[in-house]
């Protein structure tokens, strides 16, 4: 058992909740029984090893099964051990260690999606974990992040993900101009969402084609540059007295309206 919370072993893992040492090592952390569940059943490859108290690995026995058939180290650990790993609080008992896998973004393109995410700007990683999650669960292709958003791999926008980070491509660190132009190349629409833009309504059945969304920063927006790569701008109309919509749940309504329009015509987005 691993039993020293300040060995050098531990101290590693600790320090990938640090962007610093995730660059240096291109290695990040997962927390918890359902993001390390979602890895080992999408990607069992990005694992590098993982860590348990016994109580938990008693608990989750499917989980250290799993690890084994893929071939993954499992390490016991103690309760303290996993206490100086984990980036929470009160963690669950269980850590994994993953290698980044960022998609290359003429990749995303090359597949000819019809819907994807464009977050430029987005600092929040809660905002930036639910915009990943809702992409996942509105059957979208991809998510595209600019050189200046949070990193995703922050343990925060991990946690935020609850595994959607391992259930479609995530290309990092893009320029705006690049992804718009790859975007018009594979014959996408590019719509930015936008309070000053045309009311979404009068537009909604334009969702229906290939479509990449534009979305920016949680306090500014768009700012005039990047909205002026958009082929056409949208504004989610306000019916009650909210004085405007978090950036994450108008990037989850955004998404989910062009999948019920592409599916209402009937084609449904190329991963789904």
């Amino acid at each position: 058992m691993l039993e020293n919370p300040r060995s050098p072993r531990v101290r590693a893992v600790a320090k990938l909740s640090k962007r610093s040492a995730r660059t240096e090592t291109r290695l990040f952390l997962l927390e918890g029984p359902q993001a390390v569940r979602e890895a080992l059943t999408y990607r069992p490859d990005v694992l590098v090893e993982m860590f348990g108290t016994p109580a938990a690995l008693e608990r989750h026995a499917a989980l250290r099964d799993a690890a084994d058939r893929a071939g993954i180290h499992v390490e016991v650990a103690s309760d303290a051990v996993l206490d100086a790993m984990a980036d929470t609080v009160t963690p669950q008992g269980i850590i994994a260690v993953a290698a980044q896998t960022p998609a290359s973004v003429e990749d995303v393109f090359a597949a000819r999606p019809r819907l994807v995410a464009i977050c430029e700007q987005v600092r929040d990683p809660g905002n930036l974990g639910t915009i990943i999650r809702a992409a996942d669960a509105a059957g979208a292709d991809a998510v595209i992040l600019t050189g200046n958003s949070v990193d995703p791999y922050n343990p925060k926008v991990v946690r935020s993900t609850t595994g959607s980070l391992f259930h479609l491509p995530l290309a990092l660190g893009v320029d705006l101009a690049d992804a718009v132009a790859l975007a018009h190349r594979a014959g996408i629409r590019v719509v930015a969402a936008d309070v000053d833009g045309t009311d979404f309504l009068a537009a909604r059945d334009l969702l229906a084609e290939p479509t990449a969304w534009l979305f920016g920063n949680e306090a500014r927006g768009l700012e005039d540059q990047a909205l002026s790569h958009a082929d056409l701008a949208l504004r989610l109309p306000i019916y009650g007295r909210a004085e405007s919509l978090n950036l994450a749940t108008a990037a989850s309504v955004c998404l989910y309206e062009t999948a019920f329009a592409q599916r209402s015509v009937g084609v449904a987005p190329a991963n789904a």
